[in-house]
């Protein structure tokens, strides 16, 4: 696997004075983590998205400081703005190569559920990542889950049924369920989950037109 490489430098700027870094295209962040202080640093957001897409959070990373010797890091945690979905903030881990760590890796559904296209099944992800244990170097940014296997309602993948990596352990109890394929819904079911919906939407809009009733007589003490 290519080396996913990161450039970076210090910052000073901080709360809302970050504001100007974000403008020029920037993403203020901070590195911590074994070997080395908590350090606040920016880099270019295009750059980090990208580097993002490819390694997750469970793919080594090396990032480089003002052009120092490339740290290994994990990509800890991204943050968004929630209007504008953009990326305002990152953190960075380093780590120790010789101990082992924990980390999420997602979990790529891959193959046809028979259940599915046969059956009208409705697939269900009751997990999109795990839980792992393992060497740094070891990790991969995501495991393929096979769904083929689904070919029945009563059939089941668990922790067990993945196949993971040379070195990766789950940290999750084996019998935990990975994914299932649920029957589709009847009419009558269909039909009681609509008449749920415009009862709660009826007693909704009674409470407010009360409510609204209300609110001179509370005026007037």
């Amino acid at each position: 696997m290519q080396t996913i490489t990161l450039q970076a430098v210090k910052r000073t700027l901080s709360g809302r004075k970050t504001f100007k870094l974000r403008s020029q295209g920037q993403v203020p962040a901070i590195l911590y983590g074994v070997g080395t202080e908590p350090v606040s640093i920016s880099l270019d957001r295009k750059a980090l998205i990208s580097a993002f897409r490819e390694s997750g959070e469970s793919t080594l990373v090396d990032l480089s400081i003002e052009n120092t010797s490339p740290i290994k890091v994990l990509i800890q945690d991204l943050q968004y703005d929630p209007l504008r979905h953009e990326l305002i903030h990152a953190d960075f881990r380093s780590v120790d190569l010789s101990k082992t760590v924990r980390a999420e890796i997602k979990l790529h559904f891959v193959g046809e559920a028979p259940a599915v296209k046969a059956l009208a099944g409705i697939l269900v992800h009751a997990a999109d990542s795990i839980e792992v244990e393992a060497f740094p170097q070891a990790l991969v940014s995501s495991i393929d889950v096979d769904i083929s296997v689904l070919q029945t309602f009563d059939d089941v993948i668990h922790l067990s049924d993945i196949k993971f990596p040379e070195g990766i352990k789950p940290v999750d109890e084996l019998e935990t369920t990975i994914a299932v394929v649920t029957p589709p819904r009847s009419e009558a079911e269909l039909a009681d989950l609509n008449k749920t919906v415009d009862v709660d939407v009826t007693a909704v809009e009674v409470a407010k037109r009360e409510k609204k009733e209300e609110e001179p007589a509370e005026e007037k003490k």
